[in-house]
């Protein structure tokens, strides 16, 4: 999809495809979504969506003005499926962890799209909505703005990091995600006490949990880390 503007106006289709569907901006990117998932960043052409759709690939100017600008608003669309059940609490270190666990869970529910869009900022309305939400737990929590910000960042690149890390390891082959389990099996869990004291005495610790993603471990460790620069910060104004 190359570069071309259509003007606000004209975007929104009002006769049904081919196929008998009403365009939309919606419909689009959870086709683009659906397709990415399933034949990765190639899906990402005119022709492939234009076919999806059942329309004239030119159509699809009227909503987005090239693939970039649609893989934006496909991340911009992740973001907001994490987001749009939560509720907040009140308890801002069991809010921050839910809203770490949806974003990671969102991202291995869309794996592909997930690799390619999380280090997108997409400066749209969910991904706005989502810096104002997380920004307003931290500072009801009482973490002055630098240190909001502070802990917002590396909250928000925790998440999206395990989300594209683990994402990648579920988009593997079967055989492939297997063959690396049986190494943790037949390679390290036989490794002799005399040449790797520390691997040979944790093995059945390393067999039971290197298959698994460690980023609820991660959050926790964040989490008991934000507490306790909390409790500086209130004992340094207290001071």
């Amino acid at each position: 999809m190359s570069e071309r503007v259509v003007p606000p106006a004209a975007r929104r289709r009002r006769r049904p495809t081919k196929q008998g569907v009403v365009l939309s901006a919606e419909l689009i990117v959870a086709t683009a979504l659906r397709l990415i998932e399933e034949h990765g960043s190639e899906a990402l052409s005119v022709r492939r969506l234009g076919r999806a759709l059942g329309a004239d690939p030119s159509s699809l100017y009227r909503y987005f003005r090239h693939t970039d600008d649609l893989m934006l608003a496909v991340a911009d669309e992740l973001i907001g499926r994490s987001m749009r059940s939560w509720r907040p609490t009140g308890d801002w270190p069991a809010d921050l962890r839910d809203l770490g666990l949806r974003m990671h869970a969102g991202a291995l529910a869309h794996p592909r799209a997930a690799v390619l869009s999380a280090h997108r900022v997409t400066g749209r309305a969910q991904e706005i909505q989502a810096v104002e939400t997380i920004l307003g737990v931290l500072r009801r929590a009482g973490f002055p703005d630098p240190e909001a910000v502070r802990i917002y960042h590396a909250f928000v690149d925790q998440a999206l990091a395990f989300g594209a890390l683990d994402s990648a390891g579920t988009a593997l082959p079967r055989a492939a995600r297997e063959a690396e389990a049986q190494v943790w099996r037949d390679t390290y869990g036989r490794l002799p006490a005399a040449t790797h004291p520390h691997i040979a005495a944790t093995s059945r610790h390393l067999v039971a949990t290197m298959r698994a993603s460690s980023y609820p471990a991660a959050l926790e460790l964040f989490l008991t880390a934000a507490r306790t620069r909390l409790d500086h910060v209130r004992a340094d104004g207290a001071g």
